[in-house]
């Protein structure tokens, strides 16, 4: 395969999590006796410019269909940081009813519902059709399309430019990221502001997060690689921030580089750092798969230790890295009884591959299983609080990640 960067050969591989069925493609009762898809799910780092990525086995538009399951309203911590974001851009770039906002992958409006009330004009550009008609309700302009080079000339064309143009996990999701990175550009006005926050490749590699690494996500993104690929489509990374989101993530604000807005001295630094810990040697990306496989071993002891007991197990969150963790372990619905999840367009539904059942919360207590495992383990401490009351019942947590950890 070709690195989608630069270009040149890669052979290098990152981790093998062996085959699985796309993370969100979620089966209902009727599709339990239908042969499922599985796809490779291998990862490789480009020897020439250290872009982390997975080889496109799986179509991305079949991927990002009308009926994806991800909707991003349904974690009460991630539209707090949402409404937090927009009040910050607000401040520091004085936006007001003049400014344009567009945001890309806007999913269900989670985010650009906080601009309405300041009367500051948004778009959403949203590929998924089930989602965008959430936000279209909440009174979110939206397009439903891909974005690209081609999108931005023609909403460009039509005036549509954007002064802050901004992406919440989408970076990572596009297989051609170039393509991506020269559309904003296009859309972006002289002195417009982007800001993209992506999962941190540093902490997936020093935190064991390799259930982060599913066929949606197309690349693994340090500051080093997002640098060097915005650079090389005209745009210049002028600040970033280190975000707790999705267990670390970096949040980078770029411009065009006509720009004269100042650098931020931090972003040296972080670059620095980058190097130092060797982001540019293959050296640092060997063996990572000895910790996946040490977390593999830990749960599957585990759970097997817990169904000889009698006791029981469930799962809490039905989340695309849950469905990687348990398909790369192996496990079925004979291990783990059931999933609850808070999004009902989840609840009724199986896991793929696992055929785990998805249940409201209701289920974990009217059932009181004797441990919640936390798929999404970046939202532990939401989760915990919200589901406290199994200690009633002597209920344990346990979280995989970085880990195998029990807690109460």
């Amino acid at each position: 395969m070709k690195c989608r960067f630069c270009q040149e050969e890669i052979t290098t591989e990152f981790i093998d999590l062996i085959n699985s069925p796309a993370s969100n493609s979620y089966l209902n009762k009727s599709q339990l006796n239908e042969p499922e898809t599985f796809y490779p799910l291998k990862v490789y780092v480009c020897h020439n410019c250290f872009l982390v990525q997975v080889d496109e086995y799986k179509s991305f538009d079949s991927i990002f269909d009308n009926n994806y399951a991800y909707f991003s309203s349904y974690s009460t911590s991630w539209l707090t940081h949402s409404k937090n974001y927009v009040e910050k851009m607000i401040a520091r770039f004085n936006l007001n009813s003049e400014s344009h906002v567009v945001e890309i992958a806007s999913n269900d409006g989670y985010l650009l519902q906080y601009f309405l009330p300041h009367r500051i004009p948004v778009l959403g550009i949203e590929p998924t059709k089930n989602t965008a008609e959430v936000a279209i309700l909440k009174g979110i302009p939206c397009i439903t399309e891909f974005f690209g080079v081609k999108l931005a000339e023609e909403l460009s064309q039509k005036g549509r430019k954007a002064d802050l143009l901004l992406g919440n996990n989408v970076l990572a999701h596009v297989p051609d990221i170039l393509d991506f990175v020269k559309g904003l550009k296009i859309l972006l006005n002289p002195e417009g502001i982007i800001t993209m926050e992506m999962p941190s490749l540093v902490e997936l590699v020093e935190n064991n997060q390799f259930d982060t690494i599913y066929h949606e996500h197309f690349s693994y993104l340090s500051l080093t690689s997002v640098n060097n690929i915005f650079e090389a489509c005209g745009l210049t990374i002028f600040d970033v921030e280190k975000l707790t989101t999705h267990g670390g993530s970096l949040r980078v604000y770029a411009k065009h580089n006509t720009s004269n807005r100042a650098i931020e001295s931090n972003v040296k630094e972080c670059l620095e750092i980058e190097n130092a810990k060797g982001l540019n040697t293959l050296a640092y990306y060997k063996e990572f798969h000895l910790k996946a496989e040490k977390v593999k071993y830990a749960l599957l002891d585990f759970l097997i230790t817990q169904k000889r007991a009698g006791k029981t197990v469930a799962a809490y969150g039905a989340a695309a890295k849950g469905n990687t963790l348990l398909n790369f372990c192996g496990i079925k619905n004979d291990l783990i009884s059931f999933v609850a999840d808070a999004n009902p367009h989840k609840q009724n539904k199986f896991l793929p591959a696992s055929h785990i059942p998805v249940f409201d919360e209701n289920h974990i207590k009217t059932t009181k299983p004797d441990f919640v495992l936390i798929l999404p383990w970046n939202l532990k401490d939401e989760i915990t609080k919200q589901l406290s009351y199994i200690s009633e019942w002597g209920g344990q947590f346990v979280v995989p990640i970085p880990d195998v950890e029990i807690t109460k």
